[in-house]
């Protein structure tokens, strides 16, 4: 789908995932929903905190975090959860990453079993510039991957696209490393509700849709799945093809 202002495409999108939702409560007594935490997430969430949902029976999850971060930075995803969803609809549950972590990988497995415990009813998503979905950049991205949550490096066009973004002064700041959701964790959502603005975001979108299945592009996985809505503005479909 494909809309002409970013907000408008946030407000459509929000409007699925809120039925979504709430279909998951009214089968089980509660959803569970993983939200992305970047730019590109930024209208839907603040659109789906509008609904009229009841957000007590919500527990939430984010898909990264940088490694080494503490939720007090500004650019934290922890503290961007908190701020632009928990503290706004107050839900049931909202489990967090911790990339300050002092072991990780025992960190990975934790959150790893929090996912497992119950069914994942929606996962918002979006496509980076070099395709990554969460931090499953070309060079990590396993479509297969055993694991539901990994310590990964960040590649350089990643890392160019937080700087980019106004999260880091320069390439130097930017992070290194992160923990994130795997593509079989992000894919395990009973439904995906995927926004991706911005003509930075074209080439993506086009390798995404027209292209091959291809861990070179990560977001071909999202294309493949049985209940995926895909949202773009005018500006991120610029190099579809008209047909």
């Amino acid at each position: 789908m494909i809309f002409e202002k970013k907000r408008d495409m946030g407000a459509a999108a929000a409007r699925e995932a809120a039925q979504r939702i709430e279909h998951g409560i009214d089968r089980r007594g509660r959803a569970r929903i993983i939200i992305g935490t970047g730019n590109s997430q930024d209208e839907v969430i603040d659109e789906l905190t509008r609904c009229p949902i009841d957000f007590s029976a919500v527990e939430a999850f984010h898909m990264d975090e940088y490694v080494g971060m503490s939720d007090s930075h500004p650019a934290s995803f922890h503290r961007w959860l908190r701020m632009r969803f928990a503290d706004v609809v107050h839900p049931m549950q909202t489990h967090y990453m911790n990339g300050d972590a002092d072991d990780l990988d025992q960190e990975c497995l934790r959150y790893g079993k929090l996912l497992n415990s119950a069914p994942i009813d929606v996962c918002f998503i979006g496509f980076g510039e070099n395709g990554h979905i969460a931090f499953n950049d070309p060079h990590v991205a396993e479509f297969n991957d055993r694991k539901k949550v990994k310590r990964v490096a960040m590649d350089e066009r990643c890392r160019q696209q937080q700087v980019g973004e106004g999260h880091f002064p320069s390439l130097e700041a930017a992070p290194r490393e992160a923990i994130t959701l795997t593509c079989p964790a992000l894919m395990s959502a009973e439904h995906l509700i995927c926004c991706v603005p911005d003509r930075r975001k074209a080439e993506a979108v086009r390798n995404a849709i027209e292209g091959p299945l291809t861990t070179d592009c990560p977001a071909s996985i999202v294309l493949r799945h049985a209940s995926a809505s895909v949202y773009l503005d005018v500006n991120s479909a610029s190099l579809l093809s008209e047909d």
